[in-house]
């Protein structure tokens, strides 16, 4: 936002330029309107003048010839009077018998110009106007019409400089007029624009500039005036604008500063899972049954934990590797989702398991069971968060194909999601339904759906809560089976 007054500063091109304020702009335009407003009121106003001053001298004229006719011979010092009076060279009257005249010169001077009063038109006056003004000096001209009321035609014969004189006098008059309406106007324009427009809009200006300085600082938030109109709305907008913006980057910096210390955790937790991992190998040698049977298993999550830990360090944590997929038997991957959250084995919460034994499920099996996981403990979560034993706390998974597109449904009795945490569900620190919780587990099982093209969504409760989640199969690329059954 520039100032009120001009200065100069240099172009990309070097050249200096002047900043012109939009006050100063309002002004200089205002006047300028004024003036074209004035121009075209000018236009029509000269050439009522012009003929006002003809018809003024024709009835002056008129009062003359009556003095003649009413006589045959008026003496010569009563028609010097009377043609000075008039300004005129010569006075004629005719009444259709007779013609008579007074006239200064014994010789008639030759007429450069003709008006007849009886015949003007508006475009004529315009036109003729402005010709008395840019020639009519030095020129003679005879003017022509007929007596109010009477057949009598009266002519008078004078020169056209007084006209001139007259016309450039009121030009005069109508130009010192115009720039003080033009002046007036503008100065009025400039305090009533500046006051309402361009005042506002360098404290909006000013406000932008400050919050951009600091965006953390709350005390350069704008506060919003009552207005109603435009630039009140540019303020409640710039407020929201600048709120949601705060939001934004204190997630970031949150963001950036959980993600440092994943990475940190996540390089020495790598090594304490690789000492675990050789721990595990003895222990999957031992001829203890049990252990030969939780061995592999251990094995598995001891695998599956490794992974993410190299994930998170070589793909920095910001988005999620694209999907590996293959067919996979869900009922044997959810079990495995329930034997490491320790829910088929759980005391007070009854586990529910309805996924038919053939399903098959096209879709990255570390992905797809992260998301189960995710969902899995935070129902868990949800049910022992209150613990009145008289409560009936039951998880379900269950899972059916339809057409092209498996679709797995995760129920649990808890108290279900609030209203407040379901607008922002599936977002990262917002979606959480408890305290100190980060909600990265739903973002990330909403994340991990959409690499596959599906979806997750929460479609039922409370009470309690009813996950679903859609995995479409992957499109067949028709014409390479067709080349590959020809081969």
């Amino acid at each position: 936002m520039t100032g009120d007054g001009g200065a100069a500063s240099g172009a990309g091109d070097g050249r200096p330029r002047l900043n012109v304020g939009l006050s100063g702009k309002l002004v200089v335009l205002t006047a300028l309107f004024v003036m074209i407003a004035q121009v075209l009121v000018y236009v029509p106003s000269i050439a009522n003048y012009r003929i006002t001053w003809l018809r003024d001298i024709h009835a002056t004229a008129g009062v003359a010839a009556l003095a003649l006719a009413s006589t045959e011979r008026l003496p010569a010092a009563l028609e010097e009077r009377l043609l000075t009076s008039t300004g005129a060279i010569a006075i004629a009257l005719k009444d259709g018998r007779r013609r008579l005249m007074l006239t200064r010169d014994a010789v008639p001077r030759p007429v450069d110009v003709h008006a007849d009063l009886d015949h003007i038109t508006a475009t004529g006056a315009v036109l003729d106007a402005f010709d008395s003004l840019l020639f009519g000096s030095g020129r003679i001209l005879r003017v022509t019409g007929r007596l109010a009321g009477s057949a009598d035609l009266i002519e008078v014969v004078a020169p056209e400089d007084e006209l001139v004189e007259a016309m450039l006098a009121y030009s005069r008059s109508v130009l010192v007029i115009s720039l003080v309406i033009s002046l007036v106007t503008a100065c009025f324009v400039y305090w009533s624009l500046r006051r309402l427009t361009v005042r506002p809009l360098q404290r909006l200006a000013f406000a932008m500039n400050r919050f951009a300085e600091d965006p953390s600082d709350a005390d350069r938030l704008i506060v919003p005036s009552d207005r109603r109109d435009e630039v009140g709305d540019a303020e409640r907008h710039l407020r929201c604008m600048q709120d949601e913006m705060r939001r934004t980057l204190h997630q970031q910096r949150h963001l950036a500063q959980l993600g440092l210390a994943v990475s940190k955790i996540n390089h020495d937790l790598r090594n304490l899972l690789a000492s675990a991992q050789l721990f595990s190998d003895r222990l999957a040698g031992l001829p203890d049954p049990t252990v030969q049977r939780l061995a592999p298993k251990i094995v598995r999550a001891l695998d599956r934990a490794v992974g993410y830990t190299q994930t998170v360090l070589s793909y920095g944590a910001v988005k999620e590797a694209p999907p590996e997929r293959r067919l996979i038997r869900l009922r044997g991957l959810v079990e495995d989702v329930a034997e490491v959250t320790g829910l088929a084995q759980h005391s007070n919460i009854e586990f529910s398991l309805l996924v038919p034994r053939d399903l098959e499920v096209d879709a990255d099996p570390d992905q797809l069971f992260r998301v189960l996981l995710n969902l899995v403990r935070n129902a868990i979560d949800a049910l022992e968060r209150d613990s009145e034993p008289s409560l009936v706390r039951r998880l379900t998974i269950s899972a059916e194909r339809v057409g092209t597109v498996s679709v797995v449904t995760v129920v649990d009795t808890g108290p279900g999601v609030p209203a407040r945490a379901r607008e922002h569900m599936f977002q990262p620190f917002q979606g959480s339904t408890r305290a100190g919780g980060t909600g990265l587990g739903l973002c990330i099982a909403a994340e991990l759906v959409r690499a596959h093209g599906g979806t997750i969504a929460l479609v039922g409760g409370p009470p309690g809560a009813v996950f679903e989640i859609t995995l479409p199969d992957r499109p067949v690329d028709l014409a390479a089976v067709r080349r590959a059954a020809g081969r």
